[in-house]
């Protein structure tokens, strides 16, 4: 048995399957599991996740504990996303969230309590880094493609990645769901979850307008010309179709760009506007996982956001800013955003985009 399999490993669980699977999988390679569930935000401290953590953790036999992490939750990740909206960016609340909460402060946490590793059911692999005898691992896109999370893991480091386990990388969701069911989990057929926890059932755009103030400004389209009003740029994100509440166009009128400075929303008619496209973006902060950056200009591929197919990318530095320059223009850039850079199904990293 491989001396790693005794190791004591906590496995963060959502409630949802990929989580409980991810649990399941690591108890029947003999390590020493013990199932977390985080709470987040206020009215999630006894909802149907929890429940259904619990009642899986009860299913595999292995010990269970609740971790209250709503005050840094807040702080880390709410609050930057606000502030985030509020200058005019798109954030990313689900990378932070990853970096911060789940492979920050639960790692920690559960090496005070005595893990050696701590585990999630993202789909992502992770293998050690050639030359063999290197300590060194990397992460690499899940084998199911439609549903690989590498994208929300750019932020990581290597001292994060060191002490997690990712068990469902190398399954199908399909194949997954089949074995939350051949283990009797309550789990198997429930529904992913959508959107983040704090905003419920309400509509994105209506969530922000409670926590940033209303500003009326101006709709244009790329020749200047004034096409209606709106109640905030702040509000809005490149490459969005709905919510722009304007008719009477031929084509569907897309966000191409917000400009903060003046409050005025650039918007394109129809998806081929080529005020929608740009093949040169600013990215800043990059985080790369090795620790080590690469000589530059650098030839990768990138993704701009969740499941975007990877396109070719030439990383150059310009102005103490990356520039990242793609082989084809790029449909809705938004600043704030992160960029992830990959070579060949590897993780690279990311940084966070600029313009």
């Amino acid at each position: 048995m491989n001396r790693d399999n005794q190791k004591k490993v906590f496995v963060a669980m959502s409630g949802g399957v990929d989580s409980s699977v991810a649990a399941f999988l690591l108890k029947d390679q003999e390590y020493n599991v013990t199932g977390a569930h985080m709470v987040c935000w206020d009215g999630c401290e006894n909802n149907e996740d929890r429940h259904d953590a619990e009642r899986v953790a009860l299913k595999l036999g292995i010990p269970f504990h609740v971790f209250d992490f709503r005050k840094e939750y807040k702080e880390r990740v709410f609050d930057y996303m606000i502030g985030e909206y509020s200058k005019g960016r798109t954030p990313n609340p689900d990378a932070v969230c990853n970096s911060e909460i789940k492979f920050g402060i639960f790692l920690k946490k559960a090496h005070e309590m005595g893990a050696d590793f701590i585990a999630t059911g993202h789909y992502v692999r992770k293998e050690a880094k050639l030359p063999l005898g290197s300590l060194a691992s990397m992460l690499l896109e899940a084998r199911d493609k439609s549903k690989d999370q590498s994208y929300f893991l750019c932020r990581l480091t290597q001292e994060q990645i060191k002490y997690s386990l990712f068990p469902i990388g190398d399954y199908l969701k399909s194949e997954v769901r089949e074995i939350a069911a051949g283990a009797g989990l309550i789990t198997a057929s429930k529904k992913d979850s959508q959107g983040l926890c704090f905003v419920g059932k309400v509509d994105f755009q209506d969530f922000l307008r409670g926590y940033i103030p209303k500003k009326e400004g101006k709709i244009i389209n790329s020749k200047g010309e004034l096409l209606g009003k709106h109640d905030g740029s702040h509000f809005f994100t490149p490459g969005q179709r709905h919510g722009i509440k304007l008719g009477g166009f031929k084509e569907p009128l897309y966000v191409a760009e917000t400009h903060h400075g003046d409050n005025t929303v650039l918007v394109a008619e129809g998806k081929e506007d080529q005020i929608l496209y740009k093949k040169e973006i600013y990215a800043s902060e990059i985080n790369w996982i090795s620790g080590e950056a690469p000589e530059f200009p650098f030839e990768c591929e990138a993704r701009i956001r969740y499941r975007q197919p990877l396109q070719e990318a030439k990383i150059l530095i310009q102005d103490s800013l990356f520039l990242i320059r793609f082989k084809k223009p790029q449909r809705g850039v938004a600043p704030g955003q992160f960029a992830a850079f990959y070579k060949e199904g590897e993780l690279l990293g990311g940084g966070i985009i600029e313009s």
